[in-house]
């Protein structure tokens, strides 16, 4: 989509607050004059949940009135725009992509908005993708007869993925950075090794671990002189950097292949602090995944076959369930599902089964 220069100077601004802090209330307070130029609307609403709370939300409203939240759990059940979202994960939806107009003027939700003198006559919504245990939603809400266009969808959609690190970083991140423990926070996440970076070229801090992580992927480079970060890396921050706000989504992550492993490295630019902005490369080495066999994916489900490849990856169920944004008792659901469909007994004969198909070709 061609954005006017209007609208390329509202986008830029925007995506710049949604990065100027790790206070998720207070982000959105900033943001919210100029998201409202940009995609106008009678009010906005943003709500993180954990997936086995389904009705327990935390509600943070751009004009919203508290009264929407206050009768939400009751109304959760018929939410026709929860449902249609979940269906479609970072995927900006209107009403008309969710039901018919004669099925919105019969919804429970829409009726008991109009008896609470909220007339939610159209609304543009997307599930934000956190991966984590919880999931996030950001809804424009509009009272009037005038629907959202397929210009403002397309522009939520650009913005999806910069609304979606805002909400992860924060609630991840937001606890520590109150306590100025931002930095051990980053340090024990996953148990990945980091190094903190104030660009161009001045690192500030890194992990024990970081070093001879960097010295295994980078032996020649490093060989002299381990105390710089590799030219690539250094290459790809510079790269990050220019692109600013217009950088697209799956750009922070660099990966390394290395035979039966890879180094990937997830950058992480954070907030300003005393007129710089530091960026974390959080470093994790990760093991290839065995294929999945083409006839398991064919009896199994999509989000199963992303179970599967997950323990492929020899990764914990822990691991799978924050990479999935599912909670641990739903992947541990879907095992116990994948097992019978496939004849296999366990986890260990899962991983042997799919190593002997690959050897035989």
């Amino acid at each position: 989509m061609n954005l006017t220069t209007r609208e390329q100077a509202l986008l830029l601004e925007l995506t710049q607050t949604l990065s100027s802090s790790l206070d998720l209330a207070e982000v959105l307070a900033r943001a919210h004059g100029t998201l409202a130029k940009l995609l106008p609307c009678d009010y906005a609403a943003l709500c993180v949940s954990r997936p086995e709370r389904p009705g327990d939300y935390e509600w943070l409203g751009l004009g919203a009135p508290g009264i929407l939240f206050a009768h939400y759990p009751e109304l959760a059940a018929v939410d026709f725009v929860r449902e249609s979202a979940m269906q479609q994960s970072s995927v900006p939806l209107r009403n008309p992509d969710m039901l018919s107009r004669k099925e919105l003027m019969r919804n429970l939700l829409y009726l008991r908005g109009r008896e609470l003198g909220l007339p939610l006559e159209h609304v543009l919504a997307v599930l934000l993708d956190l991966r984590q245990d919880w999931h996030g939603g950001f809804t424009l809400y509009r009272e009037q007869s005038l629907p959202f266009s397929e210009r403002e969808q397309a522009i939520l959609d650009d913005l999806t993925p910069h609304l979606a690190n805002t909400v992860r970083n924060c609630r991840l991140f937001g606890n520590e950075a109150t306590r100025g423990d931002l930095l051990d926070a980053l340090f024990r996440h996953q148990g990945a090794e980091c190094v903190v970076m104030d660009p161009p070229e001045h690192e500030k801090l890194r992990t024990p671990g970081a070093t001879e992580l960097l010295r295994r992927w980078y032996p020649e480079e490093l060989k002299a002189d381990d105390s710089r970060l590799p030219q690539e890396l250094r290459e790809h921050l510079a790269n990050l950097r220019a692109l600013g706000a217009k950088r697209a989504p799956g750009v922070d992550t660099w990966t390394r292949s290395g035979g039966k492993q890879y180094l990937k490295v997830t950058f992480v630019e954070l907030p300003e602090q005393r007129g710089h902005r530091p960026w974390v490369l959080v470093l994790q080495e990760c093991s290839r995944a065995i294929p999945i066999p083409e006839p398991w994916r064919q009896k199994l489900s999509k989000r199963e076959v992303d179970v599967v490849q997950g323990i492929l990856s020899n990764w914990t169920n822990e691991t799978i369930a924050e990479d999935l944004g599912l909670s641990l008792n739903t992947v541990k659901t879907h095992l116990r599902n994948i097992f019978p469909k496939l004849g296999i007994e366990s986890r260990t004969d899962l991983l042997y089964q799919a190593a002997w198909r690959q050897k035989r070709g």
